[in-house]
């Protein structure tokens, strides 16, 4: 090990969103902060890259609603260049029978009129139930869970406090909010929705949230609240609204980033991290690959917890049990993400033209009803991927004129089941053009025109996910999102308050509370409880 070395306040490990929210906010509080990023671009997977000569786009987050409104005025990201503009509508279903289904902008009944006049009469009040237990939840995205604790009765008490604080939370809903609660906690999205509606339509639509991402049927015990998960977002000051930001993905990390080195933080490129540092049972920095030292108060990490405390941390240096807890820690997602430049829109059998309409702008939604995803899942179980998948094309340019030359476009498709490892020891590698093949015939299903008009694609199978970007299992979650793995189990009972279970070692990547999306939340949460450990101090 080289004897260079530098020290900082906090040494923040993964140029993620994460970290750089956390940087930022540890700078602003005086601390002398460095961000250590392996690849060549700070951002995490919220990167927007040149995939195409001429064709740029988000390459693997891809849309924007959850990132929390006070991250956004903290750092004051619309300074350094972030504008987020909205979907014209929030989504379109196209069915294999002609019809369709638009959802948002004031549509949404009037569209499920069309498949059951009594859905269209049950959505005010399913809407009402939902966003009341989503605003209680949303109050508690950015503070610190209640951490079960070892100790006397002094130590417990600040966790009592936070955990009656939560209660009174709850409080609010009143008993049937409470019931709702706890359906959204413990049933599947499936039992959840069909307890709502009787049509196969708008069912497809919202149980889509309860999968994306998620690695399960949507009749899997716990996916309800994945669904619930999606609805905590806004754009602009309107809930459950999804926007794109202009620029990419990208666009929202590159602010990140400005914002904090504006307030002092140093972030270093091509810098990768082969371990952290332990010195007399505390963390004590992060080594790097050609063996420099960033030594640091405190080490922050922002990689998926398995990357972090399996691959970077001796073996020895953690409690057995706490370790044990890590191998077990569920990861993959079950998704295969490509990229494609387009020589035109797509011109869907169920709504034709090729001119931009409000449909192109929106999450289009290729799985038609709930036993169609159950299927897709069972498949990717059995098989490695869906034999009919499960297809959202994003057409970011219809609202982004920066991304692609004049009259093509660049589109995302978030393709859901595959199994984030191939059964049989088959590699992700000879397989994954023919999973793209499939997903892009799946799209032609729907709009003819489609598969012609792809000019390039990219595609992006579990494996690669985790390569490029350090989502292990391809997870965009860094974890599943279950009861087993969320608020005071994310990551591990005892460790929910951003604090690993080395002294000096924090976490602040979307492995901790509130979990996965491009948030912001966990690494401003993470910032807070470091503050409070390091003191305040004035450069």
């Amino acid at each position: 090990m080289s004897d260079s070395a530098s020290t900082y306040d906090a040494v923040i490990v993964g140029g993620g969103h994460n970290g750089l929210v956390c940087a930022a906010y540890l700078a602003k509080a005086g601390l002398k902060v460095v961000v250590l990023e392996r690849r060549a671009v700070a951002g995490g997977a919220a990167v927007t890259e040149e995939f195409h000569p001429g064709f740029r786009n988000s390459v693997a987050a891809y849309t924007v609603s959850l990132l929390n409104p006070k991250v956004i005025r903290d750092l004051d990201l619309a300074a350094h260049g972030l504008k987020i503009v909205e979907r014209k509508i929030s989504n379109f279903l196209p069915l294999p029978d002609g019809r369709y289904l638009k959802t948002g902008a004031g549509k949404t009944a009037a569209e499920v009129a069309k498949f059951s006049a009594k859905d269209a009469a049950t959505l005010d009040a399913y809407d009402s139930q939902l966003n009341a237990v989503a605003d209680v939840l949303r109050e508690l995205v950015l503070q610190t869970p209640p951490n079960v604790v070892e100790g006397g009765p002094l130590s417990a008490i600040p966790e009592l406090i936070r955990a009656g604080a939560l209660a009174n939370r709850l409080r609010k809903l009143g008993l049937e909010g409470q019931r709702s609660l706890l359906d959204l906690f413990t049933n599947s999205a499936g039992d959840f929705l069909d307890g709502w509606f009787e049509s196969d339509p708008i069912k497809a639509v919202l149980g889509f949230d309860g999968i994306v991402g998620n690695y399960a049927s949507p009749y899997t015990p716990g996916s309800a609240y994945v669904l619930l998960h999606h609805c905590f977002g806004e754009v602009n000051g309107k809930k459950g609204v999804w926007g794109h930001a202009i620029g990419g993905m990208g666009a929202i990390t590159q602010a990140m980033a400005k914002s904090a080195a504006a307030s002092g933080a140093e972030i270093v490129l091509n810098a990768p991290v082969t371990e952290i540092l332990i010195e007399k049972g505390k963390a004590a920095g992060a080594v790097m690959e050609d063996g420099k030292v960033f030594r640091g108060r405190a080490v922050v990490s922002n990689l998926n917890p398995k990357l972090l405390y399996l691959k970077l941390i001796e073996p020895n240096a953690l409690p057995a049990a706490f370790r044990h807890r890590m191998e077990n820690w569920r990861v993959g997602s079950g998704t295969f993400r490509m990229n494609v430049a387009l020589s035109e829109l797509p011109d869907f059998k169920c709504l034709p033209g090729k001119e931009v309409a409000e449909h192109h702008t929106s999450g289009i939604i290729m799985a038609p009803n709930l036993r169609y995803m159950e299927q897709a899942y069972f498949d990717a179980r059995t098989h490695g991927w869906s034999k009919q998948p499960i297809v959202e094309l994003v057409i970011s340019s219809t609202l982004d004129d920066t991304l692609a030359p004049k009259g093509q476009h660049v589109a995302s498709l978030f393709c859901q089941h595959v199994a984030p490892e191939l059964p049989d020891g088959k590699s992700w590698d000879d397989h994954k053009q023919t999973v793209a093949d499939l997903m892009i015939e799946t799209v032609n299903q729907y709009a003819p025109n489609f598969k012609p008009s792809v000019i390039a694609r990219q595609s992006l199978s579990p494996l690669d996910l985790e390569r490029t970007f350090g989502l292990t299992g391809g997870d965009i979650f860094h974890g599943a999102l279950d009861l087993g793995q969320m608020f005071s189990a994310r990551p591990a009972l005892g460790n929910a308050d951003y604090r690993g279970p080395i002294p000096g070692l924090y976490m602040c990547g979307s492995g901790t509370h509130p979990g996965g999306g491009v948030t912001g939340a966990p690494g401003h949460n993470a910032a807070r409880e470091i503050i409070k450990d390091l003191g305040r101090k004035r450069r």
